[in-house]
């Protein structure tokens, strides 16, 4: 370990370690290693989604690579090991980090105050696993990357390219990272145009090819995202994470501006600013952006880690969180086995009508829904009935119509529609979920 740098590894330590021991398994996680285990049974790469009943012909399935990837993590550890494997993205992305901000001049203390804060500035995506888990290390690669070649340009802007490639495989996030790749280019080094357009043609090398854009496409015009809502819901004072986020984030970007950083990271951050407005849960590449920047901002070179003994003592709390991690039960936010075996033995083969999680966890199961994600392989009507249904108002009921067994999360609008629906009965329950079944 550099000495000049062991207040930064504490740092990445104690976040990553944090994650593991806090952890949890959300919405948009578990339908990835569902349709991973339908390529590994099939050997192929399934036109529609294999565990619902509802239409979905001639998708494109474009994440298969990260399909295969959460279908490996499943199988190797469940919720356990998608949390561990949350960890391991988050430390390899502060370490990134880390690299970026020594780089651009931040000290060892500015650079561990910033990592210090950046869990609390983007909460949801850090400890809650979601498929974007895999798109947080390569996001903090491309910041080193473009980075890097703004203080020294070189022929390694190509690597640009294939990062792409591999990225386009893993998640939609890519997307934000071609944006920024495209922002450096236009604003900082635009002899690189040349490598920014093979970058874009990378985007379409997935096993859809021509039809990648399609994809893309269906995913930004999906339901949730033209109507805002769940993950695709704006940037919100009424939301307590959100914020959260703004007290924590506001600081770092004044950081940043004081650091007068180039006019394409300016650029780039007002375009990631007016997305997170947009979007909140793109606050997280906004987050990560302005780091360097906040680091650098913030004057504190003349602090030092001193006391050896104080800072070798500090690690026993990320060696204690990290035996945490290993010894809890992965909080349970979806129905429990018993629950799903019951959901399945009332079904009696039919599909079960669930809410995005506990539907997630039943087509991880191998039982069959009516829709599920990803949500944007549905037709559009489906979706927005879904979609109502979900957000509890009165036009989703009609989802209801041929339905004989719902699973629901307690608490949740659906559920509380449920509760005063007679043409539907509660039969069991338990932490987390409760299952209705129709009524006689």
């Amino acid at each position: 370990m550099r000495v000049e740098s062991r207040l930064s590894w504490l740092a990445v330590a104690a976040a990553s370690s944090f994650c593991a021991a806090a952890g949890l398994v959300g919405a948009d996680a578990r339908w990835l290693a569902a349709l991973g285990a339908a390529i590994v049974h099939a050997g192929s790469i399934p036109a529609s989604i294999p565990y619902a009943a509802a239409p979905s012909h001639d998708w494109s399935n474009v994440p298969v690579l990260g399909e295969l990837i959460f279908h490996g993590l499943d199988a190797l550890g469940g919720d356990r090991a998608l949390i561990l494997a949350q960890a391991v993205a988050v430390a390899v992305t502060f370490a990134l980090l880390v690299v970026d901000m020594r780089a651009g001049g931040a000290s060892d203390a500015a650079r561990a105050l910033v990592l210090f804060v950046l869990p609390f500035a983007a909460i949801t995506s850090l400890f809650v696993v979601r498929a974007q888990m895999l798109s947080l290390p390569l996001f903090a690669l491309l910041l080193l990357l473009l980075r890097s070649e703004a203080r020294e340009p070189s022929r390694r802007i190509w690597l640009l390219v294939p990062l792409v490639a591999l990225w386009s495989n893993l998640h939609g996030a890519v997307l934000a990272g071609l944006i920024v790749a495209t922002v450096y280019v236009l604003f900082e080094r635009r002899s690189a145009a040349g490598v920014l357009a093979v970058a874009w043609i990378a985007l379409f090398c997935t096993p859809a090819l021509w039809h990648t854009g399609s994809y893309y496409w269906g995913v930004l015009h999906s339901e949730p995202a033209a109507s805002g809502w769940g993950l695709w819901a704006p940037l919100s004072l009424g939301n307590a994470l959100d914020v959260v986020f703004v007290i924590f984030a506001l600081p770092l970007l004044t950081l940043a501006v004081r650091a007068q950083p180039r006019r394409w990271e300016l650029v780039a951050l007002a375009v990631l600013a007016g997305s997170t407005l947009h979007v909140s849960r793109n606050a997280i590449w906004l987050v990560l952006f302005v780091a360097t920047p906040a680091a650098v901002g913030l004057c504190l070179h003349g602090v030092r880690s001193r006391g050896g003994a104080l800072l070798a003592a500090a690690w026993l709390v990320p060696a204690i969180l990290v035996v945490a991690a290993f010894t809890r039960t992965p909080d349970q936010t979806v129905a429990g086995a018993k629950l799903r075996a019951e959901a399945a033995r009332f079904a009696d083969g039919k599909p079960i009508l669930a809410d995005g999680e506990n539907g997630e966890q039943l087509a991880l199961d191998g039982r069959r829904v009516w829709i599920s994600n990803p949500i944007d392989a549905f037709d559009r009507n489906d979706q927005r009935l879904y979609v109502a249904w979900l957000r509890g108002r009165s036009t989703g009921d009609a989802v209801l119509k041929g339905q004989r067994v719902v699973l629901v999360r307690l608490d949740t609008a659906p559920q509380r529609r449920l509760a005063h629906n007679v043409a539907f009965r509660a039969v069991a329950r338990d932490a987390a979920a409760v299952l209705y079944v129709r009524a006689s």
